[in-house]
């Protein structure tokens, strides 16, 4: 039996109303409740051929890739509001008792990490960003897995040690855990492929979900944008799932499109064409002339910072991190500073982190002999697509507006949660009979391709081609479902010529 046929034979179309009762025959289009038809389908082409395609993507779509949404929202739930939660699990190592009068140099801060972690090589420090916080000296230590350091955090005005986490990049223990089962499940590599498929269709689901919506023929201009409270049944459900899906789809398809920057396969084709289109992530020129570089420590580690990676090997002339600092600060990078220790042909790299609006991105290099600036990159001549992607990401990750930026991200993951409940519970009050537990609503029937007009359909070929290409999961899968659904078809079609043959 196809799937469609083990959906149930007798129901009503696509748009019917209430089906909490038994199904009676479908009213005449005029007699339907008006929040609950379709759009104006009288001419011919356009919306009216379009629509019935869209509503069986949009079914199967859901249908199919609802669960791997449905698990990219919790987790991303989730991780909204690791942010919130570390301040308070990491309070003693995030935070000084007391606030001091003034901070003792930076490299008795970092002398004091050394000595609480003698087995670490200092890599990087990141100095208190506020009066009240410690200040983060970041170390390669023996066993940690890749990608991974350990953070000793330092009070500034006593140089003592308020604890040491493994840490990845910025995030504590409980956010490092959280990012990486949003991200894969924490099956590794192959569980990427979750988050990457998920975020594929999020913007085609959003957006054929929102259009669908929208063409929908209603008598009150506020049932597009307002729940109908009074409604009963699927329809009820469909109003709710319709108002909250629409709302939600602005920020639905830009957590895909900057989810899919993360990803492995769509992730390398953005970044191919950012680069076309010089839109690459600029970065400051640290590196030492042949005269100036020394022999180096050979204990000195590749550096574990956030955005960049230093051949090892330190050089042995260093006027010292504080001097280091200072004239970094002196050339315009002062909020929220990571710094690099020098290594092998490179000198300090000293650069902003905070990432609240207004954002500070400024990076200096400074030469480890005598204290010069060797170079300076501002965020303000960074491409414009550059600039876009990193506030692509901070927004996707909740760090640009703070607690409000987080919060928007954890009601986007709810209406995602919800939509999916929705989503299934419709499908579900639409089987054709209750008295058939596995009974449930079908699709659009097939063939709504063929209904096109030649105009609309070779460029949503081939726009649909060049999606697919550049989005591979989403094509695969796509193609997927049209070889299951092709063959679920010839199936039922020698079925049904076998059942005539036999009535016959």
């Amino acid at each position: 039996m196809s799937l469609d046929e083990a959906q149930g034979a007798a129901v009503r179309p696509a748009d019917a109303a209430d089906t909490e009762n038994p199904v009676p025959p479908p009213a005449p289009a005029a007699d339907r409740p008006a929040g609950d038809r379709p759009g104006p389908e009288a001419k011919a082409g356009g919306w009216a051929a379009l629509r019935p395609l869209l509503l069986r993507l949009h079914f199967y779509a859901g249908l199919l890739i609802a669960p791997l949404l449905f698990l990219a929202a919790a987790t991303g739930l989730l991780y909204a509001g690791s942010w919130q939660a570390e301040k308070i699990l990491y309070a003693d190592e995030l935070t000084v008792d007391r606030v001091g009068e003034a901070a003792v140099p930076l490299s008795t801060q970092v002398a004091a990490a050394r000595h609480a972690e003698p087995e670490g090589k200092v890599v990087a420090v990141w100095p208190a960003p506020d009066a009240e916080a410690t200040t983060r000296v970041i170390m390669e230590a023996p066993g940690l897995a890749e990608g991974e350091t350990r953070t000793v955090f330092v009070d500034p005005y006593t140089a003592q040690v308020d604890g040491a986490l493994t840490t990845n990049g910025d995030a504590l223990p409980l956010r490092a855990w959280l990012s990486e089962f949003h991200a894969s499940l924490q099956l590794g590599e192959f569980g990427r492929n979750y988050s990457e498929l998920a975020a594929s269709w999020l913007w085609v689901v959003a957006l054929g979900g929102a259009a669908l919506w929208i063409g929908r023929r209603r008598t009150s201009k506020a049932r597009l944008v307002l729940p109908d409270r009074k409604a009963t049944g699927r329809r009820r459900t469909l109003s709710w799932h319709g108002t909250v899906g629409l709302w939600a789809a602005l920020g639905l398809v830009a957590l895909s499109a900057t989810g899919l920057t993360w990803s492995k396969y769509a992730g390398e084709n953005i970044g191919q064409l950012q680069d076309r289109l010089g839109g690459a992530t600029p970065s400051v020129s640290a590196s030492l002339t042949p005269g100036q570089a020394a022999g180096g420590d050979e204990h000195a580690g590749h550096v574990m910072t956030e955005d960049m990676e230093m051949p090892p090997a330190a050089p042995t002339a260093d006027i010292g991190i504080d001097r280091a600092v200072a004239a970094a600060r002196e050339a315009g990078a002062t909020e929220s500073l990571q710094v690099t220790l020098p290594a092998k042909g490179h000198g300090y790299v000293v650069k902003e982190k905070d990432r609240e609006f207004p954002v500070h991105f400024d990076t200096v290099a400074v030469d480890p002999a005598d204290g010069r600036v060797m170079d300076v990159l501002r965020f303000s001549d960074y491409p414009l697509l550059a600039k876009l992607t990193r506030f692509g990401i901070d927004l996707h990750m909740g760090q640009t507006f703070g607690l409000a930026n987080q919060i928007v991200l954890a009601a986007l993951a709810v209406a995602v949660m919800l939509l999916v409940f929705w989503g299934y519970r419709m499908w579900w009050l639409r089987r054709p009979t209750k008295d058939r537990v596995l009974s449930a609503g079908r699709a659009q029937p097939r063939g709504a391709w063929r209904k096109l007009p030649v105009t609309l359909l070779l460029p949503l070929a081939a726009a649909t081609a060049a999606v697919g290409w550049f989005v591979p999961l989403l094509g695969l899968s796509l193609v997927a479902f049209l070889a299951v659904d092709m063959l679920l078809g010839a199936l039922a079609g020698r079925r049904a010529k076998a059942e005539a043959g036999a009535a016959g």
